[in-house]
């Protein structure tokens, strides 16, 4: 069973309220995406940190119901 992008969505929003998520199909399948979260949940943390928390958003569905998430976390630059 795969993971609809709005689905992807929610879990990552919920986590990360202040984000700014991109998200992309790659396959049109609902099986593999690209996704690009900007957070300040990020700040101080290392990139296997920021990765981590991502897919601990995802409530143990990464490698089951998502097969391929393309994954880039980043903070938000200040202005």
């Amino acid at each position: 069973m795969a993971m609809p992008q709005e689905q992807l969505r929610e879990y990552l929003v919920n986590a990360f309220p202040d984000a700014v998520i991109q998200i992309k199909e790659l396959a049109g399948d609902n099986d593999h995406y690209v996704a690009t979260v900007t957070s300040r949940a990020f700040i101080g943390k290392t990139r296997i940190e920021q990765h981590k928390m991502v897919y601990d958003a995802l409530d143990g569905h990464m490698g089951t119901r998502l097969h391929a998430l393309s994954l880039k976390t980043k903070v938000p630059s200040e202005e």
